[in-house]
């Protein structure tokens, strides 16, 4: 249940932090509320295990701790002693489930007493029972030029950048992207964290392989084109990878400028939480970057945006900032770093590695209680192992030698096929489940065949698609009216496609701001589309969000499943 923070908290993290504490303990999640845990008991100790376990299910291998605050959330405090006995009793716990534990931050209370008294606030980490590592997604937004692939550079790499760009040259895929500067496709760069919370990343020469193996947590950051002209790639990379959080980063010599407020209004209407960081502080003086700071702070208060924002300036405000950010949708925090003097990554990699999932185990659970459905983003022919497709599964779990379908085609019809072997993170899976992207190789299947936007999906979901649908939508901008016949390329999921308005219900046409429920064609290929899914269209500078609300479903018993293989095509 998302905290409801009241307003002005955000400004002073101190006051932040008590409120969250002074909030009653929740039986579900992932932070567990102490007093003391001195000499406990046999019985009581092997009752704390339990819980602890508990904790780190709810959290997927991660809980928090706070030693000395009672379970109404009241600050209390420990001595000396009494805080040194409790730590080493939660080490012997954490020892027992196979965790270790990272003291996050330690804080003096006032309370009627002579002696010092504290309260203490430690991670707990493991790696889930079913060693697959926790894994976060990360979108990163911003203007051309203003830093993006630098700072992933930095982070994954492990070293600063020389001013003018060396830090980014292994992220770019292609020879114009190197010679340009600017990224113009879709790349991942992976930042792992140990159980001890230290950085595992490319610095000692490791290979992804080595860093997945040594990681319980991974941050996998998906790198977007900032240029105009790469929009729809950038929306693509947004609305089908399934980001659990976006990164903004804004220049802080140029502020907010280009395409910055189209990339957070992308973000806030496709309901990714987002962060910002303000690259480039050593270019400027301090005046610059404060202007920048308010600029920004100003635009997330305006009555469509309605956050609070919050400067993380030491680790104590990013330790706040990341239990907060992903409690409470309201909050975006702001950091000020440079990729060239280093100063305040560390506070970023904090955040990082503090930073809890949005989903817990029971929805996890559910999702891959549900039939196989696997989106494909990405297609490649890689030697001497045939055809490749990257993307996410949505739910379900995937296993090597699992037999599917794909589609839908251009005629509607599914391809039966078979997954010869996984890989997540550039190492070999045997098993993939719901909510984590891989690459999965289909041997000889034809790759002419396949494209973006089909999916995989269990033989036995009997697949609904559809070339004509219904969407609610809001009219964002549009310059003169919007109609029927009007064609706008739709993106919803990993689906992306021009489709006309066959009818716009209830009005004869649409202005800026308006709302409706609006039948669009698909004019190319049926597609696979979802009630509920989230939609967004676009045509030159008309843009749009909604969500589905009708299908008008071809089914597959209409329109058969496709028999007839062609070569190096995989029967059951």
């Amino acid at each position: 249940m998302p905290i409801e923070v009241p307003a002005g908290t955000a400004s002073n993290p101190s006051v932040l932090f008590c409120f969250v504490l002074f909030s009653d303990q929740a039986e579900d999640g992932n932070i567990e509320y102490k007093l003391k845990l001195v000499n406990p008991s046999q019985y009581r100790f092997e009752h704390l295990v339990t819980q602890m376990k508990w904790r780190l299910q709810e959290g997927r291998g991660e809980a928090v701790y706070q030693i000395g605050v009672e379970d109404n959330g009241l600050l209390v405090g420990l001595s000396e002693e009494e805080m040194r006995a409790s730590l080493k009793t939660l080490r012997r716990m954490a020892e027992k489930v196979g965790a270790d534990i990272t003291v996050l931050r330690e804080r003096e209370v006032d309370y009627d007493s002579d002696v010092p008294r504290k309260i203490t606030e430690v991670l707990v980490r493991k790696v889930p029972d079913n060693q697959q590592f926790l894994d976060l997604r990360v979108a990163v937004l911003g203007n051309v030029d203003s830093g993006k692939s630098t700072l992933l550079g930095v982070l994954t790499q492990g070293e600063l950048d020389n001013g003018r760009g060396r830090a980014r040259l292994n992220l770019f895929r292609h020879l114009h992207e190197i010679q340009s500067g600017r990224t113009s496709s879709i790349s991942f760069e992976i930042l792992g964290f140990n159980s001890k919370g230290e950085v595992v990343n490319y610095s000692d020469s490791r290979t992804a392989e080595e860093i997945c193996e040594s990681s319980s947590k991974m941050i996998t950051f998906i790198d977007l084109a900032g240029h105009h002209k790469y929009l729809k790639t950038t929306i693509f990379g947004l609305t089908s990878y399934c980001p659990d959080f976006a990164m903004l980063v804004v220049s802080a010599n140029t502020g907010i400028a280009g395409t910055t407020r189209e990339h957070l209004g992308l973000a806030m209407a496709l309901k990714v939480p987002f962060f910002i960081v303000i690259s480039k502080v050593d270019l400027c003086s301090k005046a610059t970057v404060e202007r920048t700071v308010k600029q920004l702070e100003r635009i997330l208060k305006q009555p469509g945006c309605n956050k609070l924002p919050l400067l993380v300036t030491s680790d104590d405000d990013a330790v706040t900032a990341a239990q907060q950010f992903a409690q409470s949708p309201n909050i975006t925090p702001i950091f000020t770093l440079s990729n060239v003097s280093g100063e305040n990554l560390d506070l970023v990699k904090v955040f990082l590695n503090i930073l809890p999932p949005l989903t817990n185990s029971k929805e996890q659970e559910e999702l891959m209680q549900q039939l196989t459905e696997f989106q494909v983003d990405e297609i490649y022919t890689v030697p001497e192992v045939g055809t490749v497709v990257g993307g996410t599964l949505s739910s379900g779990i995937c296993r090597e030698g699992e037999n599917l379908v794909v589609g839908p085609t251009d005629d509607g019809k599914f391809l039966r096929l078979k997954v010869c072997s996984i890989q997540r993170n550039r190492s070999a899976c045997r098993v993939l489940r719901a909510g984590q992207a891989a690459t999965l190789a289909l041997g000889p299947f034809d790759r002419s065949l396949l494209r973006k936007g089909m999916v995989m999906v269990s033989p036995e979901m009997n697949p609904t698609i559809c070339s004509v649908f219904e969407a609610e939508i809001v009219l964002l901008f549009h310059a003169t009216t919007f109609r029927k016949g009007f064609q706008v390329t739709v993106h919803v999921g990993n689906v992306r496609q021009t489709a006309v308005v066959e009818k716009i219900h209830g009005k004869d046409k649409l202005r800026t701001g308006e709302k409706a429920v609006v039948c669009f064609r698909f004019i190319k290929h049926p597609e696979y589309l979802k009630i509920g899914a989230k939609l967004l269209f676009r045509e030159g500078v008309t843009k749009g969000i909604g969500h589905v609300t009708d299908l008008q479903a071809i089914t597959t018993k209409e329109n058969g499943l496709e028999e007839s293989l062609g070569p190096g095509q995989l029967s059951f």
